[in-house]
């Protein structure tokens, strides 16, 4: 097999976030609950004849050297020829970018994960879950979550991960037109850094509600981000009026949580054209995972 086409990036929502401590190394200690959403970037893997990563598409404002899909590959690359005594032949990976950058849905780090997971099946190179997961977190906190792939409660800088009830719904999602970079949140003097720790229960015992009641806890980065980036507070505060809005991740993305798809579609009809809006529908697993798995069959 040479080739693996229309392999799903998924972004993800941070349905809560709470600083909860720093690190002597400068790292905050975070929980977080990691939700899958439908709406992703696709990816396209085809195998070279020489040992070559090769991003065939252009990806604006990221050169190919830094992209976490180019990196990512070369260290599961350097691994193979760790484990086999011999590289793996290259890869073209050719990228449908449609998440937006800087807006809190990780996609830069699920584009990278999904890469690693279409490379170890394409090279056969026979590394689990967890050893992806550990060659990822290095590259982006964010990796190991889109490897584990389905809705996870996270600890620590978000690397500790576990599996959690999440809701079935659908989200309308606003991105606010401006890119919110995560060292300028994490570094700022009034960022909340002590939320009191919570566990597994007090979420699952409270699953997010979809209407207009209050979700559980809150998103300690997003006063930060509103008060740097005005754009977010306002979007905040529209799509307040239909629920509880929050931002995902450091930003900039703005979310509601909807029982129906009917409710999102009116919601998204009605956003100010000077955002883009969109309706996504919370997944419970990542979907490589079906993708690989009825590859496997096929093969």
């Amino acid at each position: 097999m040479r080739s693996l086409h229309h392999c799903p990036a998924p972004a993800k929502l941070n349905l809560f976030l709470h600083v909860i401590g720093r690190r002597a190394d400068g790292y905050h200690l975070l929980q977080s609950v990691f939700q899958l959403i439908d709406r992703a970037d696709t990816l396209h893997f085809d195998l070279r004849d020489d040992e070559r990563i090769v991003r065939t598409t252009e990806v604006p404002g990221v050169p190919a050297e830094q992209d976490l899909i180019v990196r990512a590959l070369r260290l599961l690359q350097a691994e193979y020829a760790r484990r086999h005594g011999r590289l793996p032949p290259g890869i073209d990976v050719a990228v449908e970018k449609i998440l937006p950058m800087g807006g809190g849905l990780g996609g830069g780090s699920s584009d990278a994960a999904t890469a690693l997971m279409a490379a170890n099946h394409l090279w056969r190179a026979g590394l689990s879950q967890q050893e992806l997961m550990e060659l990822g977190l290095p590259l982006g906190a964010d990796i190991p979550f889109f490897l584990f792939g389905e809705t996870a409660f996270a600890e620590g800088v978000g690397e500790h991960l576990q599996a959690v009830q999440g809701p079935d719904c659908w989200y309308v999602v606003i991105e606010p037109g401006v890119a919110v970079p995560t060292p300028a949140i994490f570094s700022a003097p009034d960022l909340t850094r002590d939320s009191k720790a919570v566990i597994i229960a007090d979420f699952s015992s409270s699953l997010i509600s979809v209407a207009k009641e209050a979700g559980f806890g809150r998103n300690d980065l997003q006063d930060v981000a509103e008060r740097l980036f005005p754009p977010v507070a306002e979007a905040v505060a529209w799509l307040a009026r239909y629920g509880d809005a929050r931002m995902t991740g450091s930003g900039a993305c703005v979310f509601c949580a909807f029982t129906s798809e009917r409710e999102a579609n009116q919601v998204v009809a009605e956003v100010p054209g000077r955002w883009r809006a969109w309706k996504a529908q919370s997944l419970p697993r990542h979907p490589m995972k079906s993708l690989l798995q009825n590859q496997a069959v096929i093969e």
